[in-house]
């Protein structure tokens, strides 16, 4: 048991050095591929704090199967509607399949975008260590767009938990230390993958949730 725990840690300090790492390759202009309307494509969507940059590792392993992605960075703080309505606008000239694949509160935007603005456009979508059950903000986190979107008991949440119209994926870390109870946090009605030995942020870079992922798109483009 020490020594799952002692790997545990390992792997989630060595993902918080990658995501540090990686931060800054994610400062620039997005830059979307020419696709069209039979074509798919994977839109990336980083976690509180972070850049598109941090899910590179996720985008070139997708790309060495023949996947097109793209990634878009956002500043924290916004409500979640508004972040989602700013993912709408990158993408208003895409004409491609999408596949939204949100790590953290970028799964809830994903979710949130594919009800909201990609009915008709969006295969499925995959959350990876999502809070869809909600977070403890405290009353002063409440003043906060943001953080009022994710509190616990949210008619936000309530809303998402409740539409099980378009596929989706919740990807678990059963190591989660950011997340109590992290299996309690699936989106109901959605298929739900437990990766055992990784953590939080850990699960960004695990090739099993690479893989799968690549699997779930591949089935649609064959």
């Amino acid at each position: 048991m020490l020594r799952h725990k002692v790997i545990g840690a390992g792997r989630e300090l060595f993902a918080y050095v990658r995501q540090a790492s990686l931060l800054h390759r994610g400062l620039g202009r997005s830059v979307l591929p020419e696709l069209g309307h039979e074509d798919h494509l994977v839109v990336t969507l980083h976690g509180l704090f972070a850049t598109g940059g941090v899910m590179l590792p996720l985008r070139e392993r997708l790309e060495g199967h023949g996947i097109a992605t793209a990634a878009m960075s956002y500043a924290p703080g916004p409500a979640i509607a508004e972040v989602a309505s700013g993912v709408a606008d990158w993408l208003a000239d895409v004409p491609a399949r999408l596949h939204l694949v949100g790590h953290s509160l970028g799964g809830v935007v994903a979710r949130y975008f594919a009800i909201h603005h990609g009915r008709g456009r969006v295969v499925q979508t995959i959350s990876l260590a999502s809070p869809f059950a909600g977070v403890k903000v405290g009353t002063f986190g409440r003043g906060i767009p943001l953080a009022r979107d994710l509190d616990v008991g949210s008619s936000f949440l309530r809303e998402l938990r409740f539409d099980a119209s378009i596929p989706h994926l919740s990807v678990i870390a059963s190591d989660d230390h950011m997340i109590p109870f992290p299996l309690s946090h699936a989106l109901p009605g959605g298929e739900v993958m437990v990766l055992d030995g990784s953590g939080h942020n850990a699960l960004l870079y695990d090739t099993r949730v690479q893989d799968r992922i690549a699997q779930r798109v591949l089935a649609h483009l064959r």
